[in-house]
C-alpha cells in the first residue's frame, strides 16, 4: 500500500463555502497580459524542462551554481513523490469541481525553489479535477515584470506565487503566495499547509 499525503481537518463548512464564493468571483484587476499566457507552460512541459536542464548540469534561471543544481535535483525527487502519493480531500475535490467559471492558475516558479517543489504538484492535482481550471507555469526570472506586481512584503520576489485569472477577460480572481509558515514547515506539512493557506486567504471578507 502506497503512503499517501492526506488533507487532514483543514476546512470548516463555512470556510469551504467562502472558498467556493471567491473561486467564482471576479475582482476587477488586470495584471496578466496575453504575452504571459502565450509563453506559459503546462505542468508536464515544466517538469520536462527541469529534467532536461539537469541533464546538462543546469537549472532554471540566469544564475547557475552547483548548489542550485543540487536543489533542483532534490526537488525533482520531491515532485515525483508528491505526484505518486498525494490525495485530494473529498471536500476539497467537491469544492474544486463546483467552479463553473473558467480560470487560469498562473504560477511563478523556478526549478531550484524548494517550496515550489512542494506546492506546484499539489496545484496541478487540484487543477486537473476541473476542466474549467487550467494550470500554467512561468519562470520567475524570465517574468520579473509580473513578479514585481506581486512582491511579498512589498520587496521580496518570493515564490511560488499563484495568480488566478479569468482567461476570457484577463482579470484577476485571486492570488496567493508563500508565507513564513510554509517556509518554516517540514516537508510533510507543506502540501497540507498550502491548501489550508489558500482557504484561509479566500475566506477573508471581500
Amino acid at each position: 500500500m502506497k503512503d499517501t499525503i492526506p488533507l487532514n481537518g483543514m476546512a470548516s463548512i463555512g470556510t469551504l463555502f467562502v472558498f467556493y464564493k471567491i473561486l467564482n468571483q471576479i475582482n476587477m484587476r488586470k495584471i496578466i497580459e496575453k504575452k504571459h499566457l502565450q509563453k506559459a507552460m503546462d505542468y508536464d512541459s515544466y517538469r520536462k524542462l527541469v529534467d532536461e536542464l539537469l541533464q546538462e548540469g543546469k537549472t532554471t534561471g540566469p544564475k547557475q551554481s552547483e548548489q542550485l543544481t543540487e536543489y533542483a535535483t532534490k526537488n525533482v525527487a520531491t515532485m515525483q513523490k508528491i505526484e505518486n502519493t498525494f490525495q485530494v480531500d473529498p471536500e476539497i475535490e467537491n469544492l474544486i469541481n463546483s467552479v463553473t467559471q473558467p480560470q487560469t492558475w498562473i504560477v511563478l516558479t523556478e526549478g531550484w525553489c524548494k517550496d515550489a517543489a512542494h506546492t506546484v504538484p499539489v496545484l496541478n492535482a487540484l487543477a486537473k479535477l476541473n476542466s474549467n481550471i487550467e494550470l500554467k507555469l512561468l519562470l520567475r526570472d524570465e517574468n520579473l515584470d509580473l513578479m514585481d506586481q506581486y512582491l511579498t512584503n512589498g520587496k521580496n520576489r518570493s515564490i511560488p506565487k499563484l495568480i488566478a485569472v479569468n482567461p476570457e477577460i484577463m482579470e484577476e480572481i485571486f492570488h496567493w503566495g508563500p508565507s513564513q509558515v510554509i517556509q518554516q514547515s517540514s516537508p510533510e506539512e507543506k502540501t497540507i499547509i498550502t491548501q489550508k493557506e489558500i482557504c484561509d486567504l479566500v475566506a477573508q471578507p471581500v
